[in-house]
């Protein structure tokens, strides 16, 4: 995947098919809320091995049931098409 700098036209329109996305300044954010920490942990543990295939890792934190999320790449200096997949993976894996 390529990690060419995205537009802010390019990254506003692929947020239209990522809800709950949103861009703050040149990163993506999201926070997820789950029912309790157990789905929390393994939502991050699922998205720990999908990051790790493509070799494109989050910065998050958790806090009990929430898991807040941050994606750019950093090499690039902001959002990529690297970032947008990962996003979209976390959605799909968020859902019950």
């Amino acid at each position: 995947m390529q990690r060419r700098l995205l537009d802010n036209n390019e990254i506003v329109a692929a947020l239209e098919k990522l809800p709950g996305w949103s861009l703050h300044g040149r990163t993506l954010q999201r926070t997820f809320v789950f029912p309790g920490f157990v789905e929390a942990f393994g939502f991050m543990s699922a998205v720990a091995l999908v990051a790790e295939r493509m070799n494109h890792h989050p910065d998050w934190q958790n806090a009990y049931n929430k898991v807040s999320v941050t994606l750019s790449t950093h090499d690039a200096g902001g959002v990529t098409a690297l970032d947008l997949e990962l996003a979209a993976r976390m959605n799909a894996l968020a859902r019950p």
